[in-house]
């Protein structure tokens, strides 16, 4: 039987109360959805954790990793339990725009004789998209995704079409096969939320891989959430109090990656060519709602905002040639940052 979250708000209740009412749910939720993902992927608690706090922020993820670690096989199974709709799209060097947001087609009424337009809505048009190695296909291409990503809509025909929400894209990247790729433009990084590294399971984890998947038995899942609920608890992570101390560590943090910022330390202005923008401190304080809540919290706390901190950051810095030179990364800069 499918365990069920579906806040109801009670009139006499107040907004305070409301709310702390929902945070339990979502921490609740949070354990559930857990328990149900350890059934199929081991070892990955950190990634899920962030897939979820992007759920709830409403961002988008860039997840870099070799092949083989489960990635589609964990965004289909995240779909499942929160019962949410999912497709796949394998980017290619030959994939054009209309193969991910859709095409028109000339079609005919046959009781009238008059042909018109139909537009076949494409893949885009789902809960959860992944996009299988999206640095494989030219730009064009990859700017398909653009207006889906930042205004969940999209153009064709001289038509605009909503998107149904919630709406997330989790794209991967292979950090190893560089031939024949196209490195995603500043605009399309910007916005995803987090740029994720997908590692290798440690041992024990790998034999229960091994054990798990080479039988005919999977334990079969059950459904947590659905897209109503999420849609509700996406509105609560809104209402989330930040107290300006955090607020001003976040844009902190942010403005201190920036070399002609007149904060910046030294190792900043040698090592970077350019930093976050304002959007970095906008995701610092959205996601730091959302772990506060999934921890089951009302308040963000400073450790939030270091604790996401890399992972939305390591995207949005540029390393100049005497960072490479010296083969300091960007997740470097950010441990000095935060140290």
């Amino acid at each position: 039987m499918a365990t069920e979250f579906s806040p109801k708000e009670d009139p006499r209740a107040t907004a305070g109360e409301a709310d702390l009412h929902g945070v339990e749910q979502i921490a609740a939720a949070r354990s559930a959805i857990l328990e149900q993902v350890r059934k199929r992927i081991y070892g990955q608690d950190a990634l899920i954790e962030h897939l979820l706090i992007a759920l709830f922020a409403r961002g988008h993820c860039l997840l870099m990793g070799v092949p083989g670690l489960a990635k589609t096989s964990l965004i289909s199974t995240l779909s499942e339990i929160l019962n949410l709709q999912f497709n796949r799209i394998q980017f290619t060097p030959d994939l054009m725009p209309a193969d991910i947001t859709g095409t028109e087609i000339l079609e005919e009424d046959h009781s009238t004789g008059k042909r018109f337009f139909q537009f076949i809505k494409g893949p885009v048009f789902t809960n959860l998209l992944l996009a299988d190695e999206i640095n494989r296909t030219p730009p064009k291409t990859q700017a398909a995704l653009l207006q889906s990503m930042q205004e969940y809509k999209v153009s064709a025909g001289g038509k605009t079409y909503d998107l149904e929400l919630p709406f997330l894209v989790f794209a991967t990247q292979n950090p190893i096969e560089q031939e024949g790729t196209y490195p995603l433009p500043e605009a399309q990084l910007d916005r995803f939320m987090f740029h994720l590294k997908v590692d290798y399971p440690d041992h024990d984890d790998e034999l229960l891989i091994v054990k798990n998947t080479t039988s005919s038995y999977k334990e079969p899942l059950e459904k947590v959430l659905d897209a109503e609920t999420i849609l509700k608890l996406q509105e609560l992570v809104l209402r989330v109090p930040v107290s300006d101390e955090v607020v001003r560590f976040a844009v902190g943090l942010v403005r201190k990656t920036r070399p002609e910022d007149p904060t910046a330390p030294d190792f900043v202005k040698s090592y970077l060519s350019w930093g976050a923008g304002p959007r970095a401190s906008q995701y610092l304080i959205l996601s730091g709602k959302a772990r506060a809540l999934l921890n089951g919290r009302l308040t963000v706390s400073i450790d939030d905002i270091k604790a996401l901190a890399p992972s939305i950051l390591r995207h949005r810095l540029l390393t100049n040639f005497q960072a490479e030179a010296q083969r300091i990364t960007s997740d470097a800069i950010i441990e000095k940052l935060l140290a």
